[in-house]
């Protein structure tokens, strides 16, 4: 992995877990959280992001 691809996967997978984080605690709702989701994964194009698109890490085990 690149320097570049490293220094966006931390920004990709430190946005999204403050926005996880919100999401939790309802300052923001499931689709706002989508439309962070999508907006960032553009931004920054992360190369492990993908892996956990399809887990759940809204509701609670």
């Amino acid at each position: 992995m690149r320097k570049d691809e490293f220094r966006n996967e931390k920004l990709y997978q430190t946005t999204m877990s403050i926005a996880r984080t919100m999401l939790k605690e309802g300052i923001i709702s499931e689709e706002e959280y989508r439309r962070i989701d999508t907006i960032f994964f553009e931004k920054y194009r992360p190369v492990f992001g993908t892996l956990f698109s399809d887990i759940s890490l809204t509701s609670e085990p």
